[in-house]
C-alpha cells in the first residue's frame, strides 16, 4: 500500500471506530432504560398478579427480572475496558444467550401449571394496562437494539434485543389472557400462546449462543482495539 492510500484508509478506518463506539454508546443507553422499564414492569406485574390471584401476571412479573439480567449483561460488556473486548463480546454473548434457556423451561412450566390447574383469576385492569404499554414500548426497544447489534457485529446486543420482543410477544399473550378472562371466561388463552412462545426462546437461545460476535470491534487507525484477546487469531 502507498503512503497516499495509507493516508487515505486511517481517517477512514478512524471515522469506522467512532461510529461504532457510538453506537456502542446507545447500545448501553437502551440497556439502562430497558432496566429501568423491567424494574417497574416487573413490580406492577408481581403486585396486580398478588391482588387478583393470576399466575400468568406473577410469572410476567418473574420474567421481567430474567430479562433485567440480560439488560445488565450488556451495560457490563459496554463498560470501561470490557468496551474495545472481543472476548467480553464473548462472554456477553454467552450471557445473554442463558437467560433464553431460563426464560423457556419457566414460561412452559407457568403455562403448563395453568393449563392443568384451570384456576380462573380475578379481573386485572391493572394487568391489562400493564400488559399493553410492555407491548407498545419493548418492540421499540427491541428492534432498535437488534439494529445496532446487526451494524457493530455484536450478537450479545442483538440476543438481548431479541429478548425484549419475546417480552413483547409474552405482553400481547398477557392481554389476551386477561380480557379473553374478563370479557368470555377464556382463562386458557394466556398460557396456550405461553408455550409457543416457549418454543421460540429455545430457538433464539441457540442461535444466540452459536452466533458469531468475534471480532465485533473494528480496526482503529493507529491502535490494536483488543491486543489481549485471542479469539479471532
Amino acid at each position: 500500500m502507498s503512503a497516499i492510500d495509507t493516508a487515505v484508509a486511517r481517517p477512514r478506518a478512524s471515522a469506522q471506530g467512532e461510529r461504532w463506539l457510538e453506537l456502542a454508546r446507545r447500545a448501553k443507553t437502551l440497556s439502562w432504560i430497558s432496566l429501568f422499564a423491567m424494574a417497574i414492569e416487573g413490580g406492577v406485574a408481581i403486585t396486580a398478579g398478588v391482588i387478583a390471584a393470576s399466575p400468568a401476571l406473577i410469572g410476567f412479573g418473574i420474567d421481567s427480572a430474567i430479562e433485567g439480567f440480560a439488560s445488565l449483561v450488556i451495560v457490563w460488556r459496554f463498560s470501561g475496558a470490557r468496551l474495545l473486548s472481543n472476548a467480553a463480546e464473548e462472554r456477553a454473548q454467552k450471557l445473554v444467550a442463558a437467560q433464553f434457556f431460563l426464560l423457556a423451561p419457566y414460561v412452559a412450566f407457568e403455562s403448563i401449571k395453568a393449563l392443568i390447574g384451570g384456576d380462573q383469576p380475578d379481573v386485572s385492569y391493572l394487568g391489562m394496562g400493564l400488559a399493553a404499554a410492555s407491548a407498545i414500548t419493548m418492540p421499540v426497544l427491541g428492534i432498535a437494539k437488534q439494529r445496532i447489534g446487526r451494524e457493530i457485529g455484536s450478537t450479545a446486543t442483538q440476543g438481548e434485543g431479541t429478548q425484549n420482543m419475546l417480552c413483547a410477544y409474552l405482553a400481547v399473550a398477557l392481554l389476551i389472557g386477561l380480557a379473553g378472562n374478563a370479557l368470555f371466561g377464556a382463562w386458557w388463552l394466556d398460557p396456550g400462546v405461553g408455550l409457543m412462545i416457549a418454543a421460540v426462546a429455545v430457538k433464539e437461545g441457540f442461535e444466540t449462543w452459536r452466533g458469531e460476535g468475534c471480532c465485533a470491534v473494528p480496526e482503529f487507525a493507529g491502535a490494536d482495539p483488543s491486543p489481549h484477546d485471542d479469539c479471532c487469531d
